[in-house]
This record gives C-alpha cells, sequence and structure tokens, in this order.
C-alpha cells in the first residue's frame, strides 16, 4: 500500500477524539489520506499532539466545530450521547453519524488483522504483539488504547500486511473487526452498565469468535468454549519455562504466551518473536516507572482499574521485592465501585499499606450513586486485613501531604486507576 491514500477526498469528524482510541483512529484516517477534524471536552496534551500532525482537533463541543459542506462523516465516541451540539449539527445537516465502530469496520477490511480482546491484559498483549512486528521490520498498522512504549504513539498505519488491532468488549464494538486472527486473553464481568451478567458477555465474546479463522484463547474450560465446536484453537498459559521479559508478573508471561501464539500463527519464526518479545519495555500506563522520590521511593503508574488487575499489578510490584509495596488507587466509575468493592478490597489488601482517593466519575454521576464514594473501599479492604494501615486520602494534595514523610528508599508505590490519577504519579515523583 505504499504511495497508495486509499481515503483521499473523505472528511472525517471525530466527536471524542482525544480519547485514547479515537486519537489512534484520528492519526491512521490521516495516513490513509482522509482529512480529519475533531473535537473533545477539553484541552489536552493530547488535542495539541494531533494538531501537530495537521488534524483541526478543538477544545470544546459546539455544532461550528463540524466542518461545513458536503460530504463529511461524523464518528463518535461511546461517551458521546445523541444530545452533543456535533451530533444534533450532523443530524440536522444529514450527515453520516457513525459510532467508533465503522471505523474499526473499514480499518480491518485493508489489512489482515490481528484483534485482541479480553477483559484484561488486552492494552499489553496488543502492544507486545505491535512491537515485536515493528522489530521483526514488519512495518505493522496499530491501534491501542494507551501508547506504545517503543514509538510513543497510540497508533500508526505502517506499509506491513499485518494490523493489530486492541478489541474493545465495553461497547460491543469489537464486533465489528474483521479478524484473521482473534485472542482472548480472559472473559471476566467488568462494565456493568453494559452487561447484565456475566452470560451476556459470554454471549456477546461467543459472537466475536464465530467468524475468524484463527483464534489464540486462554487455556481456561470457559474462554475456550467461546469458540464454535470444530473450530481452530490454539490454546495459551504460561509457559512452564518463563520468557525472557523486561517487565514482571506472572500475568505478563501469560500475555507475552499469547503474542507468541499469534505471531507464530501470522507466519513468523517462534525464536525470533520471543527475541523481539524480551525487548518489550512495557506498555504505556502498564507498570510504567515515572520516577523516584527524593527519598528513594520508585513510583509505577498502572491502568488497572478492576480486582483482578489490580491483585496482578501488586503481585508483579512484589516479584521485584521492595521494601514495601505502597498503593494508591483511584476507583473508577461508581458502578464498578459499587458491584466490586469487596473484591477490590481484597486485592488492595495484597499491598503493605493502601491510600484510597476519590471515585473518578468518567461518564456517570455522583448523585446517581450518593452512597458510593472511594471511602467504602477503605473499609473493604480493612474487612480483607484488619489493622493494615489504610489511608482515605480523597484529593491529590491529600496524598502528596500525606506520603511524602512516609516514603523511603525501597519502596514501591504503585499509583493505579484508568482516571486522572498518573497526574498524581507524576507529582509524586517531581517531589
Amino acid at each position: 500500500m505504499t504511495g497508495q491514500a486509499p481515503w483521499a477526498g473523505q472528511r472525517l469528524h471525530l466527536v471524542g477524539i482525544g480519547g485514547a482510541g479515537m486519537s489512534a483512529y484520528a492519526r491512521c484516517a490521516v495516513a490513509l489520506g482522509a482529512t480529519v477534524s475533531g473535537s473533545d471536552q477539553a484541552e489536552s496534551p493530547g488535542l495539541a499532539a494531533l494538531r501537530a500532525l495537521g488534524i483541526d482537533a478543538r477544545a470544546g463541543h459546539v455544532a461550528a466545530n463540524v466542518p461545513a459542506g458536503e460530504g463529511v462523516e461524523v464518528f463518535h465516541s461511546t461517551a458521546i450521547p445523541p444530545s452533543n451540539p456535533e451530533r444534533t449539527e450532523a443530524a440536522r445537516r444529514g450527515l453520516a453519524d457513525h459510532p467508533r465502530a465503522e471505523l474499526l469496520r473499514r480499518f480491518s477490511a485493508l489489512k489482515r488483522t490481528i484483534a485482541v480482546a479480553g477483559a484484561h491484559g488486552k492494552t499489553t498483549t496488543t502492544s507486545m504483539i505491535a512491537h515485536a512486528l515493528l522489530a521483526l521490520d514488519a512495518a505493522p498498522a496499530y491501534l491501542i488504547g494507551g501508547d506504545l512504549v517503543s514509538t510513543g504513539r497510540n497508533g500508526e498505519w505502517g506499509t506491513g500486511e499485518w494490523l493489530v488491532v486492541e478489541a474493545d468488549e465495553s461497547d460491543g464494538s469489537f464486533l465489528s473487526i474483521d479478524a484473521d486472527i482473534a485472542v482472548v486473553t480472559n472473559v471476566e464481568l467488568d462494565h456493568h452498565a453494559t452487561y447484565p451478567s456475566l452470560e451476556a458477555l459470554r454471549g456477546v465474546f461467543r459472537t466475536f469468535l464465530a467468524t475468524p479463522t484463527h483464534a489464540v484463547l486462554w487455556d481456561r474450560p470457559d474462554v475456550l468454549a467461546l469458540r464454535p465446536a470444530g473450530a481452530p484453537v490454539v490454546p495459551f498459559d504460561a509457559p512452564a519455562e518463563p520468557l525472557e521479559l523486561l517487565v514482571p508478573g506472572d500475568h505478563n508471561q501469560r500475555n507475552a504466551a499469547a503474542a507468541l501464539a499469534a505471531l507464530t500463527l501470522a507466519g513468523f519464526d517462534p525464536a525470533a518473536v520471543r527475541a523481539a518479545l524480551a525487548t518489550f519495555p512495557g506498555a504505556g500506563r502498564r507498570f510504567q516507572t515515572l520516577g523516584t522520590t527524593r527519598s528513594g521511593a520508585r513510583i509505577v503508574d498502572d491502568y488497572a482499574h478492576h480486582p483482578t488487575e489490580v491483585a496482578a499489578t501488586i503481585q508483579a510490584a512484589r516479584s521485584l521485592a521492595p521494601r514495601r509495596v505502597v498503593a494508591v488507587f483511584q476507583a473508577h466509575l461508581f458502578s464498578r465501585t459499587m458491584h466490586l468493592a469487596g473484591r477490590f478490597g481484597a486485592a488492595l489488601a495484597g499491598a503493605d499499606v493502601a491510600c484510597l482517593v476519590d471515585v473518578y466519575p468518567a461518564r456517570e454521576r455522583q448523585e446517581d450513586f450518593p452512597q458510593i464514594t472511594g471511602r467504602l473501599l477503605v473499609q473493604t479492604t480493612l474487612d480483607a486485613r484488619p489493622g493494615m494501615p489504610v489511608f482515605w486520602l480523597p484529593a491529590f494534595d491529600d496524598v502528596e501531604r500525606a506520603l511524602a514523610p512516609l516514603l523511603r528508599d525501597g519502596d514501591l508505590v504503585l499509583v493505579m486507576g484508568a482516571g486522572d490519577v498518573n497526574r498524581l504519579g507524576a507529582r509524586l515523583a517531581a517531589g
């Protein structure tokens, strides 16, 4: 596809363009020759980076952001409601208004596609596959919900034959992907506002796994059963002889095993893939070291926002044998906090010290969950481990003031959550 611009002449407007997924789509659409514009709720470094690519990326949602003229197609992220003024303007003018899944469908129609799905590990596994393909000079395209540390970007349209996609089940958009190889790292109910039960979620995964030629599935009966009977499956698990990796934790051994299996199916030499995975530096916001405090404590940022992920991240920290593991956690969504409070407490009890900040609301409203705050997790953590040092520090300033005198050389501080808690991690590392 070198020298071609298959989307030349197309005009795309992305509402929610600053998000992790949509910003990657914007990058790739520009590389394919489209004229891209978009908006997000507030100014951010991400918008500035998109403007550097020539994208008209604006802060704030107003009708005037939608480009003038005919032939503009509007795409919206999951968080954008029909009442959004730009979607309303598109409807008034008779412009096409698509969910983001439509862009995924169009991207995956252009290349052979590896789609990585699962409740946990999909960002890291997708990043491992993309990193290995880059190391193997395969020039992949990739769309990831976090920055690939190897390149500093979350999306790129390479000239090679393969596209690697992080396939998101949260809104069902992964059903639009035309995948040649599907990877499922695990299946666990997380998005309670979307799926009423685990069985409903499993049904969506069955649909996802019904059509790809190949499937790489975690070697668990409940996951293997999601593939149609008789369809080929390559099971994976943490290898008996650990792979050489720079990233710690049993969960990353499983992620790497999934990446190795997928790339072997894609026709790459397993020994070369193992060598490439050994150089994987990690994914953005996945056990990412931000720096060290003046007292010598290491600050690590991680996107963990589900109890399984929190427990795995704490286990990975333990494997490095620090003096203490200090867990700073920002719950994400009131609904998730309400449904999983007990499991969050059990996971956080694996640390030596826990600090709870208030819930990051994302698309939800506190008034709809009046009894749910981060303080609930203080109680469930103490229920799981009575007497453990647990701090309720709702604001970032509170955390800085309380932790600064407590941290010592050899401590490892995990700053975890899917909201904006990484800003706190950067502050702690600079302190």
